[in-house]
């Protein structure tokens, strides 16, 4: 079974108004709210390819029963932590550019977070973790290293979507997947990456220090997949990027049902790009029949 976390979901009420005043009123032309959150979205998309989840995490107070319903009623298995404060809203409002209003969510007390570690408990050989996003400041900065150490003591795979000292200390356990963009990957080691010549020499140093998966994200110009045995570059499909959010999400989740389904490294792979594609090209996340739509597009080519 695949695990998703989500440590701070909210609910994400966007608007679209023709312009914003400042100290006016504003009308919106129209407005939407769906469930947020990094682990979230790696099971709605997994959802849509068929696999299953459970997601797990905290919530709290209406918004908080807000998101479970809303995924209970995507038939998304939930297994949350229960809050005393409420869940956050995001707020996101578009006009001619996008600005977003981000709370800061419940706080989260060191009974909650021995809650959440008896679920991770549970979890054994046959199960894998998705740990997406960053850790809320009421939580111990080392919450992602507590975490994986259970699934590493357990027998669980973990993937880690996360930036910087987070991903760093987790990658000893060896990860089965981490999902750094170029920008990411050049914080991480104080330099500049641009392209897929670039990548190669610093995905190599993350297998070193652990990971056993590394998909390179580089936006137009492509993504890169390095493990021990392989390095594999993808050229992206053509089109109208819409949404950036959560397209790495959808790469995550892409990979993980294609690998869940065949076992194959690369046609994973090819499924991660379309993945994140689809979802750049669509004002939410994407389809299943985005997905497949762009699979041909997908060219991988190993480079030795």
């Amino acid at each position: 079974m695949i695990y998703t976390l989500t440590l701070n979901p909210s609910v994400d009420y966007i608007v679209k108004l023709e312009s914003f005043q400042l100290g006016e009123l504003n009308r919106t032309v129209n407005e939407a709210k769906f469930p947020g959150g990094k682990g979230i979205n790696v099971s709605t998309v997994l959802k849509q390819f068929g696999s299953k989840s459970m997601a797990l995490g905290y919530i709290g107070g209406f918004t908080g029963a807000y998101i479970e319903q809303y995924l209970q009623n995507e038939d998304i298995d939930t297994d949350f932590v229960q809050v005393d404060e409420d869940t956050r809203i995001n707020v996101k409002i578009k006009t001619g550019q996008e600005s977003e209003i981000n709370a800061l969510g419940p706080n989260i007390s060191e009974q909650n977070f021995a809650l959440l570690k008896q679920k991770i408990q549970h979890l054994g050989a046959e199960d894998l973790l998705v740990l997406a996003g960053s850790i809320p400041a009421s939580l111990p900065k080392t919450t992602y290293e507590e975490l994986v150490k259970i699934c590493s003591e357990n027998g669980a795979q973990f993937v880690v979507d996360a930036e910087g000292d987070l991903l760093k200390k987790v990658l000893h356990y060896h990860p089965f997947l981490i999902k750094p963009n170029h920008h990411e990957l050049g914080e991480l080691f104080d330099t500049s990456i641009t392209t897929a010549e670039e990548v190669i020499p610093y995905g190599k140093k993350l297998v070193e220090m652990g990971a056993e998966n590394v998909i390179v994200s580089l936006a137009g110009a492509g993504a890169v997949l390095i493990n021990s045995e392989k390095v594999f570059f993808a050229k992206v499909p053509s089109g109208e990027v819409k949404n950036s959010v959560g397209a790495g999400d959808s790469m995550v989740a892409g990979f993980l049902a294609a690998y869940e389904r065949t076992g194959n490294i690369e046609e994973a792979f090819r499924y991660s790009v379309a993945s994140g594609s689809a979802t750049a090209f669509s004002l939410g996340l994407c389809s299943k029949g985005k997905v497949e739509e762009l699979l041909p597009q997908v060219h991988i080519k190993e480079i030795r």
